[in-house]
């Protein structure tokens, strides 16, 4: 039953994490950004990065947590 732990953050990562998935998804492109330098990135860009960001980590963590029980 452990895999019901993290199920809920990888529908979250898969659907919003990714969202718009074409031409490229949110979170790449603010990945992309933010490595080449965040030079203009407003609040509104680091709240989308917040945004598509967090499923991800939320995965993250389930699923470290699920391999130290």
């Amino acid at each position: 039953m452990r895999s019901k732990k993290w199920f809920m953050p990888l529908v979250a990562s898969l659907t919003l994490g990714l969202a718009p998935f074409l031409p490229e998804p949110h979170l790449f492109g603010k990945l992309k950004w933010l490595f080449g330098g965040a030079e203009g990135m407003n609040g509104g860009d680091w709240f989308d990065l917040i945004l598509h960001g967090s499923p991800w980590l939320w995965l993250i963590f389930e699923l470290i947590r699920s391999k130290k029980k």
